[in-house]
C-alpha cells in the first residue's frame, strides 16, 4: 500500500466514523432514544482517529511534509468531515507522490522518526502487531478516563 492510498483509506474512515458519531448524538440529543449508540461510534470514532493521526504521521515523516502540512493534516481530524478537504489538497499539490522512501532500498533513514519507519517498513508484521498493541493501549487508556466531557469536571 502506498502512502496515498493509506492516507486516504484513513482520512475517508474517519469522515466515516464522524458521521456514525453524529447520528448517534442526534438519536441520543434529538430523538432522546439510543444512548449506546454514543458509546459504540464514539469508541469506534475515537480508534479510528488514533489511527488516522498515527498514519498521518507516518505519512508526514515519508513525504517530508513541512511542519503546517503535518500539523494541518492531524488536525483535520478535529473538525468534522475536514480530513477529506485536506487530502484531496494533498494529493492535488502532490504531496501524496511517490513509495516508502525508506522500505527496502531506498533513502538511508536519518534521525530516530526515519529509522522507526524504516524498520515498520522492514518488518512490516512485527509492526502492525506493535502498532494494534500501542494504539489498543491508548484506547484502552482513553476508554478509562471515560467521555472528553469528564475529564475536567
Amino acid at each position: 500500500m502506498s502512502p496515498r492510498a493509506l492516507f486516504r483509506s484513513v482520512a475517508f474512515a474517519e469522515a466515516v466514523t464522524w458521521t456514525l458519531l453524529l447520528i448517534a448524538l442526534f438519536l441520543k440529543y434529538g430523538l432522546q432514544t439510543a444512548p449506546l449508540a454514543t458509546t459504540i461510534a464514539g469508541g469506534l470514532h475515537g480508534f479510528v482517529f488514533l489511527c488516522y493521526v498515527a498514519s498521518t504521521c507516518f505519512t508526514w515523516v515519508n513525504q517530508k511534509w513541512t511542519t503546517g502540512t503535518g500539523l494541518l493534516a492531524v488536525a483535520s481530524a478535529v473538525v468534522p468531515y475536514a480530513t477529506i478537504p485536506v487530502e484531496k489538497s494533498l494529493d492535488r499539490r502532490g504531496l501524496l507522490d511517490g513509495g516508502w522512501r525508506l522500505a527496502d532500498g531506498g533513502d538511508e533513514p536519518r534521525g530516530l522518526l526515519e529509522k522507526l519507519q524504516a524498520w515498520v517498513l522492514r518488518k512490516p508484521a512485527t509492526a502492525v502487531v506493535v502498532a494494534l498493541v500501542a494504539v489498543a493501549a491508548v484506547f484502552s487508556f482513553l476508554l478509562f478516563l471515560g467521555p472528553p466531557d469528564a475529564w475536567f469536571a
